[in-house]
């Protein structure tokens, strides 16, 4: 059997030297630009917040900031809940049950974003005005919104956002 040359056994590996060394100076280059484009740790905290419900009572609702938008918790009382339950999806705007909604019935978890112009509606503390449905008043452009967060009335295209969120025990949600 004929042996390879000396000069082939070096160049082979010259070329696999050079193409080697090649990417890994190609990955050291891209990779500052790929880390750039996700999230900073501070952004990625601030995707999620743990909420400690025990100290809203019936018919109280709270405010909290998730995301730099306010986001309305409300513990709904009994007739909240039945008003809600009676209207039929059908006769919406933006069509959904009050079951899909909420994954507890008493609470209502809210983006208290107004999905017309992007305005915060009134109806959290018991001096706001509620609108015609007990629920949420939009006073710049007249959106009215019943107690499950439903948009029926006004300009305004959507129901309230729903903010993804968990029950993490009886007293705590994690929302996001």
């Amino acid at each position: 059997m004929a042996k390879k040359p000396k000069k082939n056994k070096r160049r082979d590996f010259l070329q696999l030297s050079t193409v080697t060394l090649g990417a890994v100076g190609t990955a050291a280059f891209i990779w500052p630009f790929l880390k750039s484009m996700s999230p900073a740790e501070d952004t990625l905290a601030a995707g999620s917040t743990e909420v400690d419900i025990s100290a809203i009572e019936e018919g109280q609702s709270i405010t909290i900031k998730w995301r730099g938008k306010p986001v309305f918790i409300k513990k709904r009382t009994k007739e909240e809940i039945d008003a809600a339950k009676m209207v039929q999806a059908s006769d919406l705007r933006d069509p959904q049950d009050d079951s899909d909604r909420v994954q507890k019935e008493e609470w209502l978890v809210l983006v208290g974003v107004c999905t017309h112009l992007g305005c915060v509606p009134l109806g959290q503390k018991v001096s706001d005005m509620k609108g015609e449905y007990d629920g949420w008043y939009c006073p710049c452009h007249g959106s009215h919104y019943d107690t499950s967060g439903r948009i029926r009335k006004g300009p305004a295209p959507k129901n309230l956002d729903i903010p993804p969120y968990a029950f993490l025990n009886d007293n705590t949600i994690k929302i996001g």
